[in-house]
């Protein structure tokens, strides 16, 4: 029995790139890196690499990236001063674990000071 030759792969096209994607879903309103990672189709790990970037390209215009912080489910404490922008493992009022992810957003003006 003959073997019916492979037809070669052909790669997908990507008119945008992963940041770009990112960047698209951020403007469209609010997101976690959860829902984000769900709509560019890479790992949640790979969203905050890639958010850190993306801190630093709006940041050449006049936007920027907005931060909702995380938020303890249990006691309701809020990590506003949190530089990073993973999700906290653990609260460090009461210890729970049940935290609320931090949402991400572009703002279309930099924030002024004084």
């Amino acid at each position: 029995m003959k073997k019916k030759p492979k037809e070669p792969a052909v790669p997908v096209e990507t008119s945008d790139t992963v940041r770009h994607a990112i960047l698209f879903a951020l403007e469209a309103g609010p997101r976690s890196a959860r829902e984000i990672s769900a709509e560019v189709s890479i790992s949640e790990r790979e969203v905050y690499d890639h958010l850190e970037h993306v801190r630093k390209t709006v940041a050449k215009s006049n936007r920027r990236l907005v931060v909702a912080p995380a938020e303890c489910r249990k006691c309701g404490f809020v990590f506003e001063k949190r530089a990073r922008l993973k999700k906290p493992g653990k609260c460090p009022v009461c210890r729970g674990e049940s935290i609320a992810d931090p949402l991400f957003s572009i703002s279309n003006e930099r924030g002024k000071t004084g």
